[in-house]
C-alpha cells in the first residue's frame, strides 16, 4: 500500500474536499485524484462519496479511516525519530479512559503535553467500558479493573486501593456494619450487573452477595447516591479522598477486611513498535499519578 495514496485520503477527510487536500499536500488536483483512485482500486472498495463541492465517507471509508490515520502518523513519527533525538511525539493519539479518572488525571496533563509536543494531537474518549482497541482505532486505553486475557498488551501504572464508605446520615439511620457479612443487611450500591463484592479477609478471598435496590451503569452515580445517604459504596481512594476529608463520607472498618486489590493499567494493541506518542503520554500520566498519590 502506497503511503502517499493513504495520505491523500486522510488529508481529504480532514480538509473536507479533495481540492483542499491537494493544496495542503502541495499536489496538483489531478494527482491527488489519481492517488485516491489508486488506493480505492488497491483496496477494492470506494472510500469517499465525492462531488465537485463536497465529500463524505462511505461505510468502508469510515472503517478504514482510523487505520489510515495510524499509517500516516506512524510514518511521520518514524521520520521524526530517525532525524532527531529529542523524543518528540507527533500525530493523533486516541486515548480511552473512564469518565471520572479522565477528568481528574488525564485532562490536566493534556495542555502541557500539547505545549511540549507541537505536532501532537489528542482525542480523549471518556467511557466506562473497554472499547475494542483494534476496531475503534484507539491507541491507548487507561483502565482500573481486574484485567482479563484479551490479547492486548497491558502495562501496570499503579495500585488502586479502594474503600467501602457511607455518609454519616446513612449510618445514623441504619447503623454501622461491623464486618463484611453485615453488608448483606445494608443497602449497597454496586455497578449495574455486579452481584458480589470481593474482599480479602484474614488472608483469603470472601465473596459477599449483594441484593441491591439500586445499581448504576457508572461509578459516578453510585458515588452521588452514597453522598445523598442512599447506601454503602465501594470507591477508589483517590475518588473518595475529598469527601472523606470534608466528613461527607466515612470509611467502614468491616472487621479488618478490605476490598480486593485492583490496579491501574495502560492497555494498547501491541508491544511491537509502540509509538513515541504513546510512550510520552504514559510517562506524563505516571508523573501526574505520582504527584497526586493517585492510581
Amino acid at each position: 500500500m502506497n503511503i502517499d495514496d493513504v495520505q491523500v485520503f486522510t488529508a481529504a477527510v480532514s480538509a473536507g474536499s479533495l481540492a483542499a487536500a491537494a493544496r495542503r499536500l502541495g499536489l496538483a488536483p489531478m494527482v491527488a485524484s489519481r492517488r485516491l483512485a489508486a488506493l480505492e482500486a488497491e483496496l477494492g472498495v470506494r472510500l469517499l462519496h465525492r462531488t465537485t463541492r463536497s465529500l463524505s465517507l462511505t461505510p468502508e471509508g469510515e472503517t478504514f479511516l482510523p487505520y489510515a490515520q495510524a499509517l500516516v502518523d506512524n510514518e511521520q513519527e518514524a521520520l521524526v525519530r530517525l532525524r532527531s533525538s529529542d523524543g518528540a511525539a507527533i500525530g493523533l493519539l486516541r486515548v480511552s479512559a473512564s469518565i471520572a479518572f479522565g477528568l481528574k488525571f488525564i485532562a490536566p496533563i493534556v495542555p502541557p503535553l500539547l505545549e511540549t509536543h507541537p505536532q501532537l494531537r489528542i482525542a480523549l474518549e471518556l467511557t466506562d467500558t473497554l472499547p475494542d482497541l483494534v476496531a475503534s482505532g484507539i491507541d491507548l486505553a487507561i483502565r482500573i479493573a481486574p484485567l482479563r486475557d484479551s490479547g492486548m498488551v497491558a502495562q501496570k501504572l499503579a495500585d488502586n486501593p479502594r474503600l467501602v464508605v457511607a455518609s454519616p446520615d446513612y449510618l445514623a439511620r441504619h447503623g454501622v456494619p461491623d464486618d463484611i457479612d453485615a453488608l448483606t443487611r445494608h443497602q449497597c450500591l454496586p455497578l449495574l450487573g455486579v452481584t458480589h463484592w470481593t474482599f480479602v479477609d484474614r488472608g483469603g478471598e470472601r465473596h459477599i452477595r449483594l441484593t441491591p435496590r439500586f445499581s448504576a451503569s457508572t461509578i459516578e452515580a453510585c458515588h452521588a447516591t452514597c453522598l445523598a445517604g442512599g447506601g454503602i459504596a465501594r470507591l477508589s481512594v483517590w475518588r473518595a479522598a475529598d469527601d472523606l476529608a470534608a466528613g461527607r463520607l466515612v470509611p467502614l472498618e468491616l472487621g479488618g477486611a478490605r476490598p480486593e486489590d485492583i490496579h491501574l493499567w495502560a492497555v494498547y494493541p501491541t508491544n511491537k513498535m509502540v509509538p513515541q506518542k504513546v510512550r510520552v503520554f504514559i510517562a506524563a500520566l505516571r508523573r501526574k499519578l505520582a504527584q497526586e498519590g493517585g492510581g
